[in-house]
């Protein structure tokens, strides 16, 4: 039943605008079809994907599979949980390394400069290995002759088993069989071997320690003593000690010398400016500054020089009172030719012949100012000065240049000397290393205590490891579970029907309109017994039980009636939801015209057709029911008529419409159209001008407020998709359990090539377990 099932998502695509309004025109005539906003395809495309909802419903469908598949394996599971042997266990622990350690606590860690850390999985592999398992299995076979290496070790779940737990310094030896006594014995031995073995490996291993750093010693000695005389003739060869600091003493130097070098250079700049200044103020030479001075301090000299000053005076004055030729003049002339030749001759006794020269000409010279000869002074003071701060500037140079020639090798003595110590510090530590080695590995070797320690003797379990009854059937029942669900998965895609309305809902994207219950006694009235009850009675009134047992006169008089109609059952409320669904897909005009149809046969559309109509009668429509499958009809069976003249006879003789529509008796708003007798070519009589007159007619006119045509299966035949393109759309009949997934997405693809309408699917023979059938029953059940 769909009245709060299969009716709610209609009514709220309709109500909330979640679907897409198409209006479509056929003829004259247009209609409002509703269809889903999302994809419009009927069938999920990815039908290999499996959500949660459809791995619930397969899990419904198939829980009888399930159960029996989890039971059939958890019995298995303890059949042979209870068959198999015990199986038991015994183990020891070993302890492989000290528990603490010091920081050189053995001579190995000294030698390699780290941390001892055994390897426990080369370890183990090496108790597992021949070399050390053979000498204990030969003593093993005194007692069990049968035991060999290969069933030890070889097998993939091998009886011993040695592992490190955790991540501890222990080992634990385990060994696994049926006989108790024997796992003791076994685990004896191998813990007197395994402690036997450490101590022979640990001799083995102080003694090549030993050889070792006995063979090494003398290398490592001599690369010192060679390392240390080519450190000692490196130093001597560059005068250094530590490169550091000589580095940064030629950093020091160099910087004080740089400070001394501009310092002099400002100093020669000063004082070249002071002797270009004196030198134009004074005009002379620094010889002739040198000798004017030289003059000046002469008493003999500054007295020849006054006389002849005396005479050139005298000689002015007479020259302007007498003639050149005037003796007067003349004597002064003599006077003065005599002066200058003892000038010459005591400047020449002063300076020599160099400088005597200069003096001739030059009165500034031979009897110079007091200023000038302070100028003089300054000048010649000037000139010398220049000559020092010149030979100074020149030294700094030199030793700069000597200064930078010694920083640039710097880095490369600091990174040769830096090199030699390296090595040499390396090589002294190795040295210092092999020499504590050697000592403790003669300690070591002096030693007798085992290096493994037995802190767990053997012991044997109390309970068998195997078979462990709670795990094996739990493991049995989870494991049958998993192949309950896997078979019944794999089942659910070998079967290709519709299960349930449910899943039908999640696979095709379409309204579903009607959910028609499953009613296992509904027969047509041409089956009954009584002629008289086959000929004017209806087996859509037989509702339930009673409406169908004809042997008592109450239930026949109920049939020949639409009475049974006003009742209530989860069939007749069926139909009348789909009704009302139908009613309410129009949005601007009603559904006045409607084709009922299905993908295969056998599927209830004639059944439906004829029930849906004498539902809409039955709720106060005038309902034509036209039954267009002219190939196989069944109409006139379902209704209670005969099948004489109908809808192939209106078609091919020219049969009055009027002569044609029967008025089912009893049925005030129900009537008629037979298929009439079987054409030879039904296409073509539904595809001519005549059949589309005829149905535009009908629709046109306002007797009648619903008309219904009964077409052949669409996916064989195109009957109903060529009336339905004349009709507001088609109603698609899906029989659970029969219709196949892929022929009715075939289908829906089919009608809509044509440009088709699908209205929504009636979902057929329903279980009576669903729950839309459920809700109706409990409701009734709940009002009685």
């Amino acid at each position: 039943m769909t009245d709060t099932g299969s009716d709610r998502p209609v009514y709220s695509a309709i109500l909330n605008g979640r679907g897409d309004s198409n209006e479509v025109k056929n003829g004259n005539h247009s209609y409002a079809h509703v269809l889903p906003v999302a994809n419009t395809t009927s069938i999920d495309e990815d039908e290999d994907s499996i959500d949660l909802r459809q791995l619930a419903t397969v899990f419904k469908h198939r829980l009888r599979l399930i159960l029996a598949i989890a039971l059939g394996s958890t019995i298995v599971s303890a059949i042979l949980t209870f068959i198999q042997e015990p199986i038991y266990k015994g183990s020891f622990q070993l302890l492989v390394e000290p528990v603490t350690q010091d920081e050189q606590s053995s001579p190995l860690e000294i030698l390699s400069q780290e941390s001892s850390g055994l390897d426990y999985e080369t370890q183990i592999e090496v108790l597992r290995s021949p070399k050390v398992l053979t000498p204990i299995i030969a003593e093993l076979n005194a007692k069990y002759p049968e035991l060999e290496y290969k069933d030890l070790i070889i097998p993939k779940d091998s009886p011993l088993e040695i592992e490190q737990l955790d991540r501890t310094k222990i080992l634990e030896v385990s060994y696994i069989d049926e006989d108790p006594q024997k796992i003791q014995f076994v685990l004896s031995r191998l813990a007197e071997s395994y402690l036997a073995y450490s101590i022979d490996e640990r001799k083995v291993q102080v003694k090549q320690g030993i050889d070792f750093v006995d063979q090494q010693l003398p290398r490592v000695r001599a690369r010192v003593d060679e390392l240390q005389a080519e450190l000692q003739r490196f130093r001597q060869k560059y005068n250094l000690l530590d490169p550091q600091g000589r580095a940064v003493f030629l950093a020091e130097k160099q910087s004080s010398f740089e400070d001394k070098y501009f310092e002099t250079q400002g100093e020669l700049n000063e004082t070249t400016s002071l002797y270009n200044l004196l030198q134009k103020q004074l005009g002379l030479q620094p010889q002739e500054a040198l000798a004017a001075s030289y003059l000046s301090e002469s008493p003999r000299y500054q007295n020849l020089l006054d006389r002849l000053q005396e005479v050139e005076v005298e000689l002015a004055q007479e020259s302007a009172r007498f003639l050149p030729d005037n003796p007067n003049i003349q004597v002064l002339q003599d006077k003065r030719n005599e002066l200058l030749p003892l000038l010459q001759k005591e400047a020449g006794a002063i300076f020599g012949d160099n400088l005597s020269d200069l003096i001739d000409n030059k009165s500034n010279i031979s009897s110079p100012s007091t200023l000038r000869l302070d100028l003089s002074k300054q000048y010649i003071e000037a000139a010398n000065q220049i000559q020092i701060l010149t030979i100074r500037e020149q030294s700094l140079k030199s030793a700069l240049s000597k200064l930078e020639r010694q920083t640039e090798l710097m880095p490369v003595i600091a990174r040769q000397y830096t090199d030699l110590e390296r090595e040499l510090m390396v090589a002294t530590e190795s040295l210092n290393r092999f020499l504590a080695a050697q000592e403790e590995l003669q300690l070591e070797g002096a030693k007798q205590g085992s290096p493994w320690q037995t802190i767990a003797p053997p012991i044997l379990a109390e309970n068998p490891v195997s078979p462990n009854p709670p795990r094996n059937l739990l493991l049995g029942l989870f494991g049958g579970v998993l192949l309950g669900l896997g078979t019944a998965l794999l089942a659910e895609r070998l079967d290709p029907v519709f299960h349930s309305t449910e899943e039908l809902k999640e696979s095709v994207q379409l309204p579903i309109l009607g959910e028609i219950p499953v009613q296992t006694d509904l027969k047509p009235l041409d089956e009954l017994e009584t002629a008289k009850t086959q000929k004017f009675s209806f087996p859509q009134l037989q509702i339930g039980n009673k409406s169908l047992n004809i042997n008592t006169s109450a239930s026949s008089d109920r049939a020949e009636t639409p009475s049974s109609w006003q009742g209530s059952s989860p069939f007749i409320e069926a139909f009348r939801s789909l009704n009302t669904n139908i009613r309410l897909l129009g949005s601007d005009t009603s559904i006045r015209s409607i084709v009922i149809s299905s993908s295969i046969p056998s599927e209830g559309k004639s059944t439906i057709s004829s029930h849906l109509a004498q539902a809409a009668a039955a709720m106060g429509q005038k309902v034509l029911l036209i039954d267009a499958d002219l190939r196989r009809p069944q109409v006139h069976r379902w209704i209670g008529v005969e099948n004489k003249a109908g809808l192939s006879n209106i078609l091919a003789t020219g049969l009055n419409i009027e002569e044609a529509i029967i008025k089912v008796p009893q049925w005030e708003n129900l009537s008629v159209i037979t298929a009439g007798d079987i054409p030879p070519d039904p296409t073509r009589l539904l595809s001519s001008q005549k059949m589309q007159q005829l149905m535009d007619k009908l629709k046109s006119e306002p007797d009648y407020d619903l008309i219904i045509y009964d077409t052949p299966p669409i996916l064989g035949f195109a009957d109903g998709r060529i009336l339905a393109s004349r009709t507001n759309g088609v109603v698609l009949v899906v029989r659970i359990g029969t219709t196949d997934r892929a022929l009715l997405k075939q289908n829906i693809d089919n009608i809509r090539v044509y440009n088709v309408p699908v209205l929504g699917i009636v979902a057929n023979q329903v279980n009576r377990s669903s729950r839309g059938y459920h809700y109706y029953n409990h409701y009734y059940t709940d009002r009685k």
